[in-house]
């Protein structure tokens, strides 16, 4: 048991940024309004369908075709965030070009993953219930395991290592939560 206590505690991959409270309290009601609103449909991946609900904005990636495909654009009520994205990321709001608003029910998570090879820099937006952020990495024959847990209206950054070395995901929750996840392409991977 001390193994494991000492294992999540030591230092999160370079590249995570996590901060509590990024948007306020009226911004979270606003954005739970709007996504009350949204056309859900269940995530499908290779003809299965996951245990969350997503919506995509300026580009999705289609798991049947393997392939990114354009999407409605970003609306509105997201462009706030954008904006919030940015100054977290220190990036033009600009290069945010790719949103995606999930709904995790209750026994809904993810399973480990790292974002398609195309995305770059992540930012992400947690609402209503909190989650833990699980991140693993392969080194040897075993896995070296951290965590974080994240709070209603905080925001985290997946860059670097985080993002393409580590695996991340967020075991069933017992309440509903959404988070809103903004991200940037990897210049060579640019869309037209």
């Amino acid at each position: 048991m001390m193994l494991q206590a000492d294992l999540f505690s030591e230092t999160l991959p370079e590249g995570f940024a996590y901060v509590e409270n990024r948007i306020d309290a009226v911004l979270e009601q606003a954005l739970l309004r709007e996504i009350e609103t949204l056309p859900f449909k269940p995530f499908e991946f290779h003809g299965f369908f996951g245990n969350r609900r997503i919506v995509s904005y300026g580009w999705r990636y289609d798991y049947a075709g393997r392939a990114l495909r354009e999407s409605d654009p970003m609306p509105d009520f997201l462009l706030p965030l954008r904006q919030v994205a940015a100054r977290f990321a220190q990036l033009p709001a600009a290069r945010f070009q790719q949103a995606l608003v999930t709904e995790y029910a209750p026994g809904a998570g993810i399973g480990w993953h790292r974002d398609k090879p195309m995305f770059e820099d992540v930012v992400a937006f947690s609402l209503g219930a909190p989650c833990t952020l699980r991140f693993r990495l392969k080194q040897g024959g075993s896995w070296i395991r951290r965590s974080q847990i994240v709070a209603p209206r905080s925001a985290y950054l997946l860059r670097g290592p985080a993002r393409f070395d580590w695996e991340h995901s967020i075991p069933p929750l017992d309440r509903l939560r959404y988070s809103i996840t903004l991200r940037t392409f990897r210049p060579e991977a640019q869309p037209d």
